[in-house]
């Protein structure tokens, strides 16, 4: 059987709760690289309408493996859970994709969406096209308390995609 059988389409606008979908389950970013999948746990996000459009927003640290994938990359995608696979998630958080297949370790398997790697045992899966991308700048920071997250000056990268299709499981 193919993977994705086992998840119907929806709109957009019918996703529930995004805060708690992406700031209390958190989700998986999905890129490829070649041959090649690499998925990073975010816990910071938003899904929403710019441009008359569904978009969502994801965020990458430079230094992140998963970064220099997006970076290459026309189209990402977003995985979201149940609680029950937070230990997978604290994996591919903690992990890198540069020194091991922790899609394999977190126990995940991957398919293909018209091309764009998804995560077979999601409950959600947004995939979504790039349509601007762009630093967070410290000098724009109107609170600087929140600069408290960034120490080191590692400014996330700012992903906006049109959400092209919403997939859930059936």
């Amino acid at each position: 059987m193919n993977k994705l059988e086992q998840f119907k389409e929806i709109s957009p606008y019918e996703l529930d709760n995004a805060l708690k979908l992406i700031g209390k389950d958190w989700m998986l970013i999905t890129a490829r690289d070649g041959e090649k999948v690499n998925a990073m746990t975010a816990s910071w996000g938003c899904l929403g309408v710019l441009w008359n459009r569904p978009i969502a927003v994801c965020f990458i640290r430079p230094q992140r493996h998963t970064f220099g994938l997006a970076e290459e990359q026309d189209r990402l995608s977003l995985a979201f859970f149940g609680q029950d696979r937070r230990d997978a998630l604290s994996l591919c958080g903690t992990k890198s994709g540069r020194d091991c297949d922790k899609i394999s370790e977190a126990g995940f398997t991957t398919s293909d969406a018209e091309g764009v790697p998804v995560i077979n045992e999601a409950q959600i899966l947004v995939i979504g096209r790039k349509l601007y991308a762009d630093y967070i700048k410290e000098d724009c920071f109107i609170d600087n308390k929140m600069l408290y997250f960034y120490k080191e000056k590692d400014f996330h990268k700012a992903y906006v995609l049109e959400i092209e299709k919403v997939l859930v499981k059936k």
